[in-house]
């Protein structure tokens, strides 16, 4: 569900700033709508602030349970251990009856808190790249913020990069996935191969201080093609101290953009 709220600043960016204070966002959350540009009037007077309409998701609330759930038996209860009683002399000869199995304590699943990440992860991978066909040495360390960064070393591994990143995102997301379900406390785990991940962060900085220089020089907006989070997360940590620049997200996934607008006197406030 689609939501959106409306807030000035001194600028564009303050507006935006303003939005995503009230909502506990950032900037890459939401998409944004220049409204209204500031101006600064003449000696104070005719002065108006800027307005932006930002617009965020909100999760839909959970449908009800189907009727036949709502309504359903309740399970059976259990049969409970019968209690023996002695047996009678005339029962003497007749074999004793089984006795209930004792029960045994359930093991834990492998999410569970004492399960070795590192082997959990080893293991999927692993298993992952059997079925792909691709044979890789998996060297895991530990990475900043609760992180691991796991990288895939072999020749050839361009089969597990694809097209922009794409299969290697694909993988990420999967083991991610697969080691955190059950998870109390999520770990982020952040795959690599052939040192893709700093070769595009490295060509994702300078696409951003090129494209905010024509953004500056031409006074005008530009749209960059759909990237995923963590490339967007990129173009906007590059770009926020750049001066008249500011950065915004639009569209939904799988096509979301940035997008490097002009906003005169950014750092003026």
């Amino acid at each position: 569900m689609l939501k959106w709220i409306e807030a000035t600043g001194r600028s564009e960016d303050a507006a935006i700033q303003n939005a995503l204070a009230q909502l506990g966002l950032d900037r890459d959350s939401v998409s944004v709508e220049v409204l209204e540009r500031a101006r600064s009037g003449f000696l104070g007077f005719g002065s108006s602030p800027a307005k932006v309409k930002v617009t965020y998701e909100v999760p839909d609330e959970p449908a009800a349970p189907p009727a036949e759930e709502l309504f359903a038996a309740p399970p059976a209860p259990q049969p409970k251990p019968e209690r023996t009683k002695p047996p009678k002399q005339k029962e003497k000869e007749e074999a004793p009856a089984p006795q209930p199995a004792p029960v045994q304590a359930e093991e834990p699943a492998p999410a569970g808190k004492g399960a070795d990440l590192e082997e959990r992860i080893r293991a999927f991978l692993s298993g992952l790249l059997a079925h792909m066909g691709v044979e890789a040495e998996i060297v895991i360390a530990p990475k900043a913020e609760n992180g691991v960064l796991v990288t895939l070393e072999g020749p050839k591994l361009g089969a597990l990069i694809g097209h922009r990143g794409e299969t290697l995102d694909a993988i990420q997301q999967l083991t991610n996935y697969a080691v955190n379900r059950g998870r109390t406390h999520r770990v982020r785990v952040h795959i690599d191969a052939e040192n893709y991940r700093a070769k595009r962060e490295e060509s994702l900085k300078r696409l951003a201080n090129k494209v905010a220089a024509k953004v500056v020089k031409y006074r005008r907006n530009i749209t960059l093609e759909p990237m995923n989070a963590y490339e967007r997360h990129v173009i906007h940590e590059t770009l926020q101290d750049y001066p008249d620049v500011i950065t915004y997200s639009t569209g939904t996934e799988p096509n979301r953009r940035t997008v490097v607008a002009f906003s005169r006197g950014k750092h003026a406030y």
